[in-house]
């Protein structure tokens, strides 16, 4: 496997990020985010694990020190339960929004930005293979308009052996590769039928920023570690390209909302930030209507009705 392509975050000009997405697909940008920003981060996740009991007693919860009896992964419901509340924190949503980080994205994606407003956090247990992410492209799960870029960010110092992302260069340029749907909870791109020019992988530290298109055909290594492996994905566009509604609603049976999600902020300026700017559903808000109405199953009826009560 050969190493990443990186690019040191003070040399970084929109020439080269964007050559880089062009013609590998990524682009690994060392130190573009300030420590104390991804360290308050990790302070807020582990103590919301090491209350769960996620995490040895007698250890720094900063450790990420893994309790194997309490390993357990989506869609487990009790990993769903602490995912819940990792979900909800304030500092967990705002560092998609970083100025250094939003300044980048600018660079790709023009100067109206939209940060998908549903960051997935990664929870890692060490040694379970059947928690480990597979070779998948992003708009698989997405939908909407194919340029939009995942920003990957690690909690802290990621060597190999933690599990950082593994990246398959050039596959982006393959359009959507087949993705295998059944029998699996995350469809996933059959071992070997992948398309690209070759694997790039390796350490990844605090700090650091993986970026790539929504194209780009990526897994995560094995966390063979003893520590919890801890990562955000958030996703940007450029704010007037199509949206899928899904990504700014929760279309599940859980149960989540907005209101749940902000209950505890202390500030309001990060809450429904989508709502000014010029978005175009795809499909529109009269489209989930119908679908609401004629839907193959209930389930699917169900489901779209959810997403139409909050839309607006």
């Amino acid at each position: 496997m050969k190493a990443f392509y990186e690019i040191q975050a003070r040399d970084l000009t929109p020439e080269s990020l964007r050559s880089a997405m062009d013609s590998r697909g990524y682009a690994l940008i060392r130190g573009l985010l300030p420590l104390d920003a991804v360290s308050t981060v990790l302070g807020d996740v582990t103590e919301v694990l090491s209350s769960a009991g996620w995490l040895i007693d007698g250890h720094d919860p900063v450790e990420r020190r893994a309790n194997p009896s309490a390993a357990c992964g989506d869609p487990d419901p009790r990993f769903k339960k602490v995912y819940q509340r990792v979900f909800n924190l304030e500092s967990f949503h705002a560092l998609p929004h970083h100025p250094a980080l939003r300044a980048v994205m600018e660079m790709l994606s023009g100067d109206i930005v939209l940060v998908h407003p549903k960051p997935i956090g990664r929870l890692i247990f060490p040694h379970c293979e059947r928690l480990v992410t597979h070779a998948h492209q992003d708009y698989e799960f997405m939908g909407g308009d194919p340029e939009f870029f995942t920003v990957w960010i690690p909690f802290h110092d990621c060597p190999v052996e933690v599990g950082p992302l593994q990246i398959l260069e050039g596959s982006h340029r393959f359009g959507i590769q087949p993705h295998q749907r059944e029998g699996l909870h995350v469809p996933e791109i059959p071992a070997g039928s992948e398309i690209g020019s070759g694997w790039a992988g390796g350490p990844v530290y605090a700090g650091d920023v993986l970026i790539f298109h929504s194209l780009t055909v990526h897994a995560a290594a094995p966390n063979l570690s003893h520590q919890l492996r801890l990562s955000l994905d958030c996703r940007f566009q450029d704010a007037r390209r199509v949206l899928h509604p899904s990504n700014l609603v929760f279309a599940g049976e859980s149960g989540k909302s907005w209101e749940k999600t902000y209950a505890g902020w202390r500030s309001d300026k990060l809450k429904y930030y989508w709502k000014i700017l010029p978005l175009t559903l795809k499909p529109t808000k009269a489209d989930l209507i119908q679908l609401a109405e004629t839907a193959e199953t209930p389930e699917a009826r169900a489901r779209y009705f959810r997403m139409v009560s909050q839309i607006d």
